[in-house]
């Protein structure tokens, strides 16, 4: 081992535990440039896949934050070698598909959906049995969107509580293959299936309704899996892809970009301050990721797209905003949605500052997510003094055109996005916005503080 190697053995999933709230002021704009941390769906998969390839994976700003240490801990406990070289710097000695190992513990999940939904899909199809549990949050979310097509691969799944968490689950040590149509777009259910079709003979086709992020697609072809994607022959804007199992996986080395759900937070804190001009840079722009650009140019703030480039198989590029003298109302498509799922919140602070009555459809998933995000949403800019209508699937703002009135605690009910949208919504707001708890923002994001404060913003801990 080198001098500055850092060994850490088996890894610990980082917990949040309360730790106090923090303040957001308003500021009169924001300048200046950043990196952010790497995009925490591709981290996800590169502990993941580099697991599963016959050999060492070397990957290149990995996100630090708690969701992705609970996947890196989780791989640990199957057997998996895995360091921490240096800061965003990892190496993962992979142990070939099929054969990872029962952990002796229970896997300890905290609040991440991903590492959960995905691990299921890699233990599905392999002669092992995992017990799975998570945080009060994550207990809450559902999983028999993934538990059914598991479950017809040949998985035994015994949930507590109508299909949530705890849960064990007894991989097949004969898996089936599967030609699954998702009943709702979800890229977490999607790479499940296609984890699990690794080690299953014969080819498995998922059929997703509506194109969602492609991460695990391009990462498994870049590693030498057999997968195909197609166009669906309806003309929607669905895919089909083909998995051939009983694949060997290649090692390669993966440069994480930085996050585009971290991206938004800064992007629409210099939106909404008039005379703002940012660049965050190396910044992931993968077009199944990319609707928050869209969403803010229909709005008045566009987004400038600088010195485009391809980095480990993903569209990377730096992005400008300036912020713009006023924003407006936007009606936005609800085929826009998968696109951009997790920025909604911070979105809905967009819309507050903006003139105009903002209508958003088509949100379904937003209500088993960390939160009901709709509605901590609702609750939040309500309590600014901000007139919203919810609806089953969305959320209706009517903008203020000006600075809201601010000066409530927003509760976070754990969720880290509702946490940092709050804290956005503070920038602009007459009076100072605080959160009820800071702790869950290490989940994603955990120099948020830092790097919004460098860039202008006025935000502390309480």
């Amino acid at each position: 081992m080198s001098a500055h190697e850092t060994s850490i053995g088996p890894i610990s999933s980082q917990k949040s535990s309360k730790a106090g709230g923090a303040q957001s002021k308003c500021v009169t704009h924001l300048k200046g440039q950043c990196s952010l941390p790497g995009d925490k769906s591709i981290s996800h998969r590169a502990l993941m896949l580099g697991a599963l390839a016959v050999g060492r994976t070397h990957i290149t700003g990995l996100l630090e934050g708690e969701d992705v240490h609970a996947t890196a801990a989780a791989l640990s406990a199957m057997g998996v070698g895995i360091r921490r070289e240096s800061p965003g710097q990892w190496v993962v000695d992979g142990v070939g598909v099929g054969a990872l190992q029962t952990p002796d513990n229970i896997l300890d999940m905290g609040n991440s959906g991903t590492s959960t939904r995905l691990l299921m899909g890699l233990v599905a199809s392999q002669p092992i049995r995992c017990f799975f549990t998570g945080d009060g949050s994550l207990r809450k979310r559902p999983m028999n969107r993934v538990i059914a097509p598991l479950s017809q691969m040949g998985a035994v799944i015994e949930s507590c509580g109508d299909g949530r968490l705890p849960l064990m689950i007894t991989g097949s040590d004969s898996p089936m293959p599967i030609d699954y149509t998702l009943p709702v777009a979800s890229a977490q259910v999607k790479s499940a299936i296609l984890l699990a079709a690794l080690n299953t003979p014969g080819t498995s086709i998922v059929r997703e309704p509506k194109a969602t992020r492609d991460h695990s697609e391009r990462m498994l072809k870049a590693m030498g899996a057999q997968i195909t994607v197609e166009e669906n022959s309806t003309g929607n804007t669905g895919r089909i892809i083909r998995m051939t199992g009983e694949a060997e996986l290649s090692p390669v080395d993966i440069s994480v970009p930085g996050d585009i759900s971290s991206a938004a937070f800064p992007l629409v804190a210099a939106a909404i301050r008039p005379g703002s001009q940012i660049r965050l840079k190396g910044v992931g722009i993968n077009p199944l990721r990319a609707g928050i650009l869209t969403a803010l140019e229909q709005m008045g703030a566009p987004v400038t797209i600088e010195n485009r480039r391809e980095e480990g198989g993903e569209p990377v590029a730096d992005l400008v905003m300036t912020g713009p003298e006023r924003l407006k109302a936007v009606t936005l498509d609800p085929a826009i949605a998968p696109l951009m799922i997790d920025e909604f919140p911070v979105l809905f602070v967009a819309a507050a500052c903006a003139q105009g009555s903002s209508r958003f459809t088509g949100l379904e998933e937003l209500r088993v997510k960390e939160s009901d995000r709709i509605a901590a949403m609702a609750a939040a800019l309500s309590a600014c003094d901000v007139a919203v209508e919810e609806v089953p699937d969305g959320l209706i703002v009517h903008g203020t055109g000006s600075p809201p009135l601010g000066g409530a605690t927003v509760i976070t009910h754990l969720d880290h996005r509702i946490a940092m949208s709050a804290l956005v919504l503070g920038c602009a707001s007459n009076r100072p916005v605080s959160i009820d708890d800071a702790a869950p923002i290490t989940t994603s994001f955990p120099d948020f503080i830092p790097l919004m404060n460098a860039l202008g913003t006025e935000i502390s801990l309480l």
